[in-house]
């Protein structure tokens, strides 16, 4: 069964997005998908840290 997605509107530093397009860019992603799995590696180190 395919994830559910939820739409959210956050406010970012215009040289943090143009960072974030560049990259997911040159992974050949979505913003949008880039920034997903930005935050999934975040959480699961986190979560990893003692």
């Amino acid at each position: 069964m395919k994830e559910l997605k939820v739409k959210v509107s956050i406010t970012l530093d215009a040289d943090v997005v143009q960072q974030i397009r560049v990259l997911a860019e040159q992974d050949d992603r979505s913003v949008s998908q880039y920034i997903n799995m930005v935050l999934r590696k975040h959480l699961k180190d986190e979560k990893d840290q003692p």
